[in-house]
């Protein structure tokens, strides 16, 4: 018995060791680059959204599929996968495109939203995930805002 608790040590101990090796990366960055329309089906609208990831890291980062879920001014906008594949070389940059899906009802809660709300900014968040064999990928989440020109707007109580 003795043995085997020795022998479970020295494999934690082994186990640690074989960790510490391991270079430390720094999270690829994903960014909102250009959205593009695309033909939809029924009452369903669909884009192709433009993602930048830049690879912070002295090796390459392989990726294998990408899934992305969108929302504006807090509330859930569209969503899509893409099964693109390819490599962001090191300290290097790459732009993927996910097309995604924007249902009607969506399409209704962002417009309400945008009627009762502050027209002149529309807040975004992006989250997803970047699929590779290191560890099963990579998560990632990025919000910004975009400022509506006030001539798309017109004047207050029109």
């Amino acid at each position: 018995m003795c043995r085997f608790f020795q022998a479970m040590l020295l494999a934690f101990v082994f186990v640690l060791a074989s960790c510490a090796q391991l270079p430390m990366n720094d999270p690829v960055k994903v960014s909102l680059v250009g959205i593009e329309p695309l033909p939809g089906q029924g009452l369903e609208l669909r884009m192709a959204v433009k993602l930048r990831v830049q690879n912070p890291n002295e090796t390459a980062v392989d990726y294998n599929g990408v899934a992305l879920d969108v929302e504006l001014r807090g509330l859930s906008f569209a969503s899509g996968v893409s099964d693109e594949q390819g490599t962001v070389p090191r300290y290097g940059e790459t732009v993927l495109t996910v097309p995604v899906s924007v249902s009607a009802v969506s399409v209704l809660r962002q417009a309400l939203s945008f009627a009762n709300g502050d027209r002149s900014n529309v807040g975004y968040a992006i989250s997803g995930k970047i699929g590779g064999s290191l560890l099963g990928g990579a998560r990632f989440k990025s919000t910004g805002q975009i400022d509506l020109p006030t001539s798309l707007l017109g004047s207050p109580g029109r």
